[in-house]
This record gives structure tokens, sequence and C-alpha cells, in this order.
């Protein structure tokens, strides 16, 4: 295990699976990212998951008793939202996603339509209310000439006991019938989600650590961009997976609390 020696200016934390699983911090969670707060360190926490607005994502861990302000949350939705409103404003969407995403995407200005003929882009995500119907729709529109994007591509999302099927699933069935590639997948390990948090921050690269259970989001987000990156095993990544990845992250915990520099 490899853990740090020394302090960071600011941590990141990826959400499910490393902070919390279901309604429950995980063990050691909450004190180290309270210490950290303490010693003036800058704590922001990064999501993937599209499911949740980032005020749910705030108020959720001010319940589970992290006080955070919504302004400290980037989630794959927030991220969405910049990225289309820098190419596409205004754009008539047709969302493969929940509702949440929907809502945020409306806000932001963008029109929601379900008839092909007038969709300018495809929006997958994750999306446990995906039905063929929606297959048929995003088919119709790609082959229209509508553009693909997606919030992320995580193959599923932790859960106590197991796991839920993730956008992978939703971007691999619309590829499959269409032949079409996706163009741009915004999360987590995209330079766009990266930028998003170091905007934030304001800190440069080499003194922010992002920690998170996923190699190939998490830790690789973190490495493309000139962080750290900590690998905790508590999530969606075992130690088997670790040794036979190509991804090497620059630690790896098997609690939040090796965060913390020995005295």
């Amino acid at each position: 295990m490899k853990r740090p020696t020394t302090a960071y200016e600011a941590y990141i934390f990826d959400l499910d699976g490393t902070v919390y699983l279901g309604d429950a911090l995980l063990p050691t969670a909450g004190e180290t990212i309270t210490r950290l707060r303490q010693a003036g360190k800058r704590t922001v926490f990064l999501s993937n998951n599209p499911t949740r607005t980032r005020e749910a994502y705030a108020a959720k861990l001010t319940r589970l008793g992290l006080s955070t302000p919504v302004a400290d949350v980037v989630n794959s939705s927030y991220v969405m939202v910049d990225f289309l409103q820098r190419r596409m404003p205004g754009a008539n969407l047709f969302v493969v996603g929940e509702q949440s995403l929907c809502d945020e995407l409306q806000r932001a200005g963008f029109n929601l339509t379900d008839k092909a003929s007038q969709v300018d882009a495809v929006i997958a995500s994750f999306d446990r209310t995906f039905e063929y119907r929606k297959l048929q729709i995003a088919f119709d529109a790609l082959n229209n000439g509508a553009r693909f994007f997606a919030t992320n591509a995580d193959r599923y999302c932790p859960v106590p006991g197991g796991g839920e099927p993730d956008a992978a699933a939703m971007i691999a069935a619309i590829e499959a019938c269409t032949n079409t590639q996706i163009e741009a997948v915004v999360g987590k390990p995209s330079s766009y989600m990266a930028e998003a948090i170091l905007s934030l921050l304001n800190l440069p690269a080499d003194q922010c650590l992002i920690t998170g259970d996923r190699l190939e989001t998490d830790v690789l987000l973190g490495l493309n961009a000139g962080m750290s990156g900590a690998l905790t095993l508590t999530g969606a990544t075992t130690e088997k997976e670790l040794e036979a990845s190509d991804i090497e992250p620059t630690y790896v915990l098997h609690q939040l609390a090796d965060l913390l520099p020995k005295p």
C-alpha cells in the first residue's frame, strides 16, 4: 500500500464507493474529511453520477454529517450543461437519462424533444428508465444526422450489495444499433471534467489530490491532468484488478484515513 507522506492543498473526492455507499458514510470517511478541513485544506466532491443535482449531493453530504456548499460539488450533468452551452446553445436534445438531468438541461435553456427529426443531439446517461422506445428515438435521430454525447461512461454504479448498470450500457446499445461512435463523454476522466474542478479550486494541478474507487475514471482523470491520484479499495476496484491494470495510481488506500500523512 502506498500512502501520502505530505499534505496537499486540495483534496478531490469521488462520492459513490469512496465517501459513501448508499445512505451511509464509508468507514473513516467522515473523520478524514473533517480533519482535512480543520487543517485548512480544500475538500471538494466530483461525481460521474447524473441522477442527482449538485444541490442534492450537497444536501446528502450535509445530512451525513459533512456540511458542504453546492459550489463544492461538480457532477457530470453540470459539466454537460457547460459543454453544450459552449457548443450548441439552445439546441434541441433527446435525453436517454433520468429526470434530474432533463431538468438541469431545461433550466439551462435547452429544448427537450422526442421527435427524432427535430433532435440536434442525443445525450446518453445513466438511465434506470431505459426502454426500447428511447432506443428507437435515439436510433432515428442519429440516422437523421443528430450528434451524440454522453455524461459518463461508467459500466456500473456501486450500491449496497452490488451495482446498477450505468451509462456505458446505454451508450453501447445506441452505438450497436446505429454503427455510430460517441463524439464526447464529458464526465471523468475527460479533460472537460478536469478543467471544471481545477477552475473551481483555482490551484495548480500538482497541489491537488483526487481520490476515487475507479482506476479508469477517478485516478486516470487526476494523472492526465497533472494531479496525484489515489485509489481507494472501498468500492468498484479490487486488488486483483489493480494488479492487472496498466494505470498506476500515485497512492493506494484501504480506507480514506490512509490519506492523512503519518505524523
